[in-house]
């Protein structure tokens, strides 16, 4: 059995090249041995996302067919009503989802979208629903509202490594991404971010995705891994397709570095295969989406997944076993008392 030791945020990229270069079996050994350290290996947490606002977003990002910069046929929605909202939540939570998460194609929400999002946040949380979004940009003061009307997470990828960031957007920079997902984090909120493989980017930028997502103190507690959904019209609809293989390697390396988040296996499921998926849980995967949009009537993707869990033993993850605000809380308290104490007992050896 592998030790077990303090999630790292020093990895170099020599050490995650070498992670994904081990024997495929030998690095989905180690993964799901770290995996069982910290989780019920046939527990997954389920949730569902709902669009709330769809299409018309001014951000250029090449693989979103809701960038209003290309024509994918799209069609254009305003922002939904609080009370549609709360009807698709509460189908989700019918249909076994414990989280509902929320998304708007915004660069960022203006204040009277803000003001009707925090009632959604509200209302969400009624139901008994961890609740996530993901609204584009905030500021200290939009993380801090938000923080305030109950909500658990909040969503914003880094979506590639530093140096390919700018082969896929331009409208906004890393910089801005990492200043938003610090924003998130000093409002308390919980942090939900990873990427999106299979852009035409190479092994270098997933291991250098991979090691930005680790440097964050402390790790995302949901760590989204991505395969690109090509849709026509984008610029990316005619790119390679990335070997299944390559995408469970970047779970399981995932996995290693950030053994205590929820490794969630998101966009591009719906094309995979049931192994590739079984394999994708055994290299550590945990969270899932029910689909991209879950209606009221019967929802296929979410049958297919109930039956897919049968056949591979898994169950939802339990409510209660998610980490409470005040545990939460408290445990973000605790790691910036001991960062105090690790920088008083540099100065004192100086």
């Amino acid at each position: 059995m592998v030790a077990m030791a303090a999630p790292r945020h020093d990895w170099t990229l020599d050490e995650i090249n070498t992670l994904f270069a081990l024997p495929f079996n030998d690095l989905l050994f180690r993964a799901q041995q770290v995996h069982r350290q910290h989780f019920d290996p046939n527990a997954v947490q389920v949730s569902t996302l709902l669009s709330i606002k769809t299409g018309a977003c001014p951000e250029d990002c090449k693989y979103c067919p809701q960038s209003g910069h290309y024509n994918t046929q799209l069609e254009k929605e305003k922002l939904m009503a609080v009370e549609q909202v709360v009807v698709q939540a509460r189908a989700a939570r019918d249909a076994g989802a414990s989280r509902f998460c929320m998304g708007a194609a915004w660069k960022s929400p203006r204040e009277k979208d803000l003001r009707v999002v925090e009632e959604m946040v509200r209302r969400v949380k009624e139901l008994g629903l961890e609740t996530c979004m993901t609204l584009g940009m905030v500021d200290g003061e939009q993380a801090s509202r938000l923080a305030a009307a109950g909500l658990d997470y909040y969503n914003h990828n880094l979506d590639t490594s530093p140096d390919y960031y700018g082969e896929i957007i331009t409208t906004r920079s890393y910089a801005d991404r990492l200043e938003t997902l610090g924003h998130v984090r000093n409002a308390s909120m919980k942090v939900c971010s990873g990427g999106i493989l299979g852009m035409g980017e190479d092994a270098r930028d997933r291991s250098a995705l991979l090691q930005q997502l680790a440097r964050l103190s402390p790790h995302p507690e949901s760590v989204p891994i991505n395969m690109l959904v090509k849709v026509p019209g984008t610029p990316l609809e005619n790119v390679e397709d990335l070997d299944p293989l390559e995408f469970v390697r970047a779970v399981a390396v995932a996995r290693i570095m950030m053994p205590k988040s929820h490794v969630r296996l998101s966009a591009g499921r719906e094309q995979m295969s049931e192994p590739t998926q079984a394999l994708a849980f055994m290299a550590g995967a945990n969270s899932i989406f029910y689909g991209d949009k879950l209606l009221t009537t019967d929802n296929p993707q979410a049958d297919r997944d109930r039956a897919l869990f049968e056949k591979l033993g898994l169950h939802p993850e339990a409510r209660n076993m998610v980490e409470s605000e005040d545990a939460h809380r408290a445990r973000l308290a605790q790691q910036a008392r001991d960062a105090k104490v690790a920088e008083l007992a540099v100065d004192a050896s100086v």
